[in-house]
Formats: C-alpha cells, structure tokens, sequence
C-alpha cells in the first residue's frame, strides 16, 4: 500500500481501504495566523479503529455515488469522501465514474478524526486503483484543501504536525500501546472549542522545552511520549462538559498511564500497557450503555 496508515485489498476494478481512527498525545494551540485559524502543534498517532471504504470504477455512468451504512451521515457532494474523490479526478484530469461505498466504525464528531481518514484513504486508494503514481506529497496537498487533518493520515502512523495542520514530520514511536477509546455518544464542535478556548485563556503559552525537543527527535519512546502528554482544549471543553472529565478520571484510577481528550472531543482516550489492561477498563464502562467504548492497540513498531 502506499501508506503505512491505511490497508487495502485490491482487484483490478475495485478496492477496499481501511481508514484509521487517530488520537493526539499532546495538542498544543498556539497563536492565531492571519488567515483566522490557529497554529498548532500535535504528536498524533492512529490506533486500529478502522473504517471500511470500497472503491469500484463503474462503465455505467460518470459521477460519483457514495453510500454509507451509518444514515446519519450525510452522501451528498458536501461529504468529504465524495469530496477526496472529486479532488482527486479533478488533479488527475480523469473522467470516470466512481462507486463508493463507506461502512462507519469510528464515532463523528469525535476528536478521532474520522472524516480527515475517510478523505485520505479515499485519495491513497484512487492513487493506487487508477495507477497515478503520485507522491506522499502529492497527496497530501490535495488532501490538505479537504480539511486540517488529512495530511497526516498520508503519513502516519505517528507524527509531529504544526502550523493548521499541512506541515507533517513524520516520526517513530517504538514499540505498542493499547488504548481504550471513550466516546460519550454526543459530539463537541470543534469551531466552539475554539471559541471556548479563546474565550477562557489569558494568553498563549509558548511551546515547552519538552515538546520541542520531541520536535526534533526522529524516534520517541512511549515514557518520553506520555511524560509530554497534554491536551490545551480540555479545561474549556470539561468546563461545559463535566462528564468528560468524569471518563478521564475513571480511566486513570482504572490504571491507564495518561488520559486526555483526544482533539476538541468528545472522545477521552487512556493509554494502557497491554491488552489485559486495557480491556479490563474497558469492561468497567459495562454499565453505561449511553457510552461507545473500543479497546484497541497502536501499530506495533520494534
């Protein structure tokens, strides 16, 4: 495959590609640019929480179709699945019609960036079923119109991400977590955690020492990874939704060794040292029904 984030299957007119979910050990927001949107700077990882895209080339007709298991969700050229794949024949300078069909596993509206990992399979798929040979690069410029997160997914597993999203650095974390995914089953907009944001901080504080010496490592530990860990939106975000705080809490007394809100929310993820750790707290969630808790482990890299 052309990207170590999204596995495929392929046959000679269709393909099937899976799109990872992904979690921010450490979301810094920085200063706001001129352009209105805020520099960040994140450590982002995925974790194999995976939506199912397939892709078919039709001889029947010349648009894009797109269906989705989850009826919530909406099909329309709005949809950034359909998006990707218009951006992709638009660069291309192809004329083909486009079957796709989307099985959702990853919860919306999330923080886990579900739709960004849509749009960049999507484009990893189309490069790879319509043999266009572009480059991770290339790729990633595309994606990067579609929305702040997709160039990461074109890079992942892990990387340092900064400026709104299209500056990526790739790096290795060594070795595996588990990680026990809490979704409180209502979304946090991200454009009002922003706005909370702005509106209850004084200042910005400057990159630490710590993270910037993260920055500029080519391979992290999960100790060094996890002493660093922190999330800017979560006083904001806690404030207005205290259960959220609530999950964090129960996932540190259930053992994790970091929990954080992962993006804007609503997800709260714990990382966990193994397998037997990690479902043991998610298990501890059996008797809130309301709550979309998955224990799943990050790619393993020795």
């Amino acid at each position: 495959m052309t990207n170590p984030s999204s596995r495929s299957t392929v046959f000679s007119t269709s393909l099937t590609v899976f799109a990872p979910a992904k979690i921010n050990l450490v979301l810094r927001i920085l200063d706001r640019r001129p352009d209105g949107y805020h520099n960040l700077w994140s450590l982002m990882q995925i974790v194999q929480l995976e939506d199912e895209l397939s892709i078919s080339l039709s001889d029947k007709h010349s648009s894009i179709t797109l269906q989705c298991d989850d009826a919530s969700l909406k099909t329309d050229p709005s949809n950034l699945v359909y998006r990707a794949a218009a951006a992709v024949l638009e660069h291309s300078g192809r004329v083909i019609g486009l079957d796709l069909v989307l099985a959702k596993r990853i919860p919306m509206g999330a923080g886990l960036g579900g739709g960004s990992s849509d749009a960049a399979a999507t484009i990893i798929g189309l490069n790879q079923l319509l043999n266009l040979g572009w480059s991770t690069e290339k790729m990633a410029h595309v994606g990067q119109a579609l929305g702040s997160d997709v160039p990461f997914f074109l890079f992942a597993p892990s990387a340092i991400v900064e400026g709104r999203g299209e500056k990526v650095a790739p790096v290795r974390i060594k070795g595996s977590r588990w990680v026990v995914l809490v979704n409180p089953g209502f979304p946090v907009e991200t454009k009002w955690a922003y706005q909370q944001l702005s509106t209850s901080r004084i200042g910005v504080r400057p990159l630490s020492d710590v993270h910037t010496t993260l920055g500029k490592a080519s391979a992290l530990s999960w100790e060094s990874v996890l002493q660093a860990a922190e999330n800017d939106f979560e006083t904001a975000v806690f404030k207005t939704h205290p259960a959220l705080h609530r999950i964090k809490q129960k996932l540190l007394t259930e053992g994790a060794e970091v929990a954080l809100l992962s993006g804007s929310g609503a997800t709260v993820f714990g990382v966990f040292h193994d397998a037997t750790a990690a479902r043991q707290a998610q298990s501890s969630f059996q008797t809130e029904p309301h709550l979309k808790v998955y224990a799943v482990s990050t790619p393993s890299d020795f």
